[in-house]
């Protein structure tokens, strides 16, 4: 049923990329066959949904946890296999990540652990991605998302006794640049070193988000959205 589910959502979620994104995907080498963790910057609440089109294998996007408490559509995260992230509770995220990478899943992981900040940048890395990458000895596939994020629109999503603000992406070019996989080693406890390699991987992703805004507006009727 896993399966079946986790194949119906992408297909949902091909079907609209294919209709309102002018998607735009390039890969620096082809990406590896097996578990990994694919690491990506964080523009639109959208990018959970998206990033599963980079791979037809199933992987497990780790979500925020509040939207695991949305009516049904909690119930299809669930049962499509995906991994809730849990605020302040980060060890249990992880290891529910890192047992998906022992049974040969791959993971997808936002490293900057909320959505970028509407006004641009990016917020600094959590640990979480270099902490799973060194105890599942998994590579980390970075990628580099753009999106114009003068398109984004923001909703107000309530449910049960929780609101929150929501940064949706509904259409409009959509760029992502995978890049060659990174292979981390080193001490888990020495932390000095695992921020290291946080920083690290956020950079590359930064500079595949920059590249694939480079793409963007090389054409400028893919930037307007007027193609």
């Amino acid at each position: 049923m896993e399966q079946v589910l986790y194949r119906l959502g992408r297909g949902i979620v091909g079907a609209y990329a294919r209709s309102m994104y002018d998607m735009d995907v390039v890969h620096h080498v082809s990406l590896l066959k097996g578990p990994k963790i694919i690491a990506v910057n964080h523009p639109s609440t959208s990018d959970p949904f998206v990033t599963t089109l980079l791979t037809p294998e199933q992987v497990s996007v780790i979500v925020d946890g509040a939207l695991f408490e949305v009516p049904l559509f909690g119930h299809y995260l669930r049962g499509a296999g995906h991994v809730p992230a849990l605020r302040g509770n980060g060890q249990v995220t992880l290891g529910a990540a890192q047992r998906l990478l022992e049974a040969g899943r791959s993971v997808v992981i936002f490293p900057e652990g909320h959505v970028s900040p509407l006004e641009g940048g990016f917020y600094p890395p959590c640990t979480g991605t270099a902490r799973l990458a060194l105890r599942a000895g998994a590579p980390v596939i970075p990628v580099g998302i753009y999106i114009p994020r003068a398109r984004i629109r923001t909703l107000d999503l309530k449910f049960a006794h929780k609101s929150g603000v929501t940064k949706w992406y509904p259409r409009g070019p959509y760029a992502m640049t995978v890049g060659a996989p990174m292979r981390l080693k080193g001490d888990i406890a020495d932390r000095p070193h695992v921020r290291a390699l946080s920083e690290r991987i956020m950079q590359r992703i930064i500079a595949l988000s920059y590249e694939s805004a480079r793409r963007v507006e090389a054409t400028p009727a893919l930037a307007t959205g007027s193609v």
